[in-house]
């Protein structure tokens, strides 16, 4: 090869390896930068904030297998047809939201902005004919009414591929006249801990779980010193990362002291024994299908608690895995049990009750 050949595939060389560098950079910027913008709208007297990044879900080796085998729901009719009405398909086009819970008295309301791919001409027109269209300096404000007439939905395009709802009553936010307070310091902080995690959560003490734990848990899974505990957290943090073909989930509590650090620590690590415990129970084993019984202990096993010393608060995180073995013997035991129920006699049959599923 001679020299001009040399500087040419040089000069190639170089200009691919800057292609690829400036490709990878400008997506991990715009991701930064999406994510930023709008956990930036976030309001400071939110309650709870959650965060999704569907575009870099969508291409996770795990979330592929996991709606490879999950049940697949018949699409809604109503859905259906907005789909066909505006051509919106939010597991098509829709790439980051953030969406933020208050509490108003015994009602809670929302505020979430919205990145993706929008027809805004067919969207506009289907809420216009759904409610009614305010225009406030050059902008329109869609009132929709919800199920309930007496609330309403606000939704404004803030751009061709961002959006913002609420169903507050007043809807300056969506305007832009964000609420901005210290408090969106303590906010900002907790996301940048989770800043490369697809998904989180971020629940504040206002939210009170566990008073909302005790409401929704079922009798026989109510934990009075469980939630009496999670009400005593200044912040909760859930998050969870992809990496391969599993899911890492981190939930992590903080507390104003350490001994209540240390108390929340133990009661974490004395329900984690006790679940062990439960499993390998005689009864357990012969009604829980064997692998999924060993596929819930291995991620058993595989939990950890740890303290973490932040400085103002003091905190209790518990980390574990969702693996493809684990997936599996779900998706084994969720096959079987559809067809056990598939297989069971009619009420009032005289054919023998069957006993597959229950060894």
């Amino acid at each position: 090869m001679n020299k001009p050949e040399w500087i040419a595939v040089a000069a190639g060389a170089l200009l691919g390896t800057a292609a690829a560098l400036f490709i990878h950079h400008l997506y991990n910027t715009n991701s930064s930068s999406a994510r930023e913008d709008l956990l930036g709208m976030m309001p400071g007297d939110a309650a709870a904030v959650l965060f999704v990044n569907l575009a870099e879900l969508r291409t996770a080796p795990f979330v592929t297998q996991l709606f490879a085998w999950a049940p697949q729901p018949e699409l809604d009719e109503d859905y259906a047809r907005f789909i066909k009405q505006t051509n919106f398909n939010y597991e098509r086009d829709l790439d980051h939201f953030a969406i933020a819970f208050e509490k108003a008295g015994q009602d809670s309301a929302f505020f979430a902005v919205a990145d993706g791919r929008f027809d805004h001409q067919k969207i506009s027109a289907l809420a216009a004919k759904s409610g009614t269209v305010e225009r406030r300096n050059g902008s329109e404000i869609f009132a929709i009414p919800e199920t309930s007439a007496a609330k309403r939905v606000y939704l404004k395009f803030l751009s061709n591929d961002r959006i913002a709802l609420t169903n507050r009553s007043d809807p300056r936010q969506i305007l832009g006249a964000l609420k901005r307070s210290a408090d969106a310091v303590e906010w900002r902080a907790r996301f940048e801990r989770v800043a490369g995690s697809p998904i989180f959560a971020v629940i504040r003490q206002d939210a009170a779980p566990g008073a909302e734990l005790s409401a929704q848990a079922p009798g026989g899974f109510r934990s009075p010193e469980l939630s009496s505990m999670l009400d005593q957290l200044l912040w909760i943090t859930l998050a969870g990362k992809t990496e391969n073909d599993r899911l890492r989930l981190v939930v992590e509590g903080e507390s104003a002291t350490d001994d209540n650090a240390v108390r929340f620590a133990d009661l974490l690590n004395g329900v984690l024994t006790l679940a062990e415990t439960g499993l390998n129970d005689a009864k357990t084993r012969q009604q829980l299908d064997p692998s999924l019984r060993e596929a819930y202990l291995t991620l058993l096993k595989g939990a950890d608690v740890s303290r973490i010393n932040r400085g103002d608060t003091k905190s209790v995180r518990l980390a574990f895995e969702i693996t493809p073995e684990f997936l599996e013997s779900a998706r084994r035991f969720s096959t079987r049990s559809t067809g056990d129920t598939l297989a069971k006699p009619a009420t009032g049959s005289t054919a023998p009750r069957s006993k597959k599923g229950h060894t």
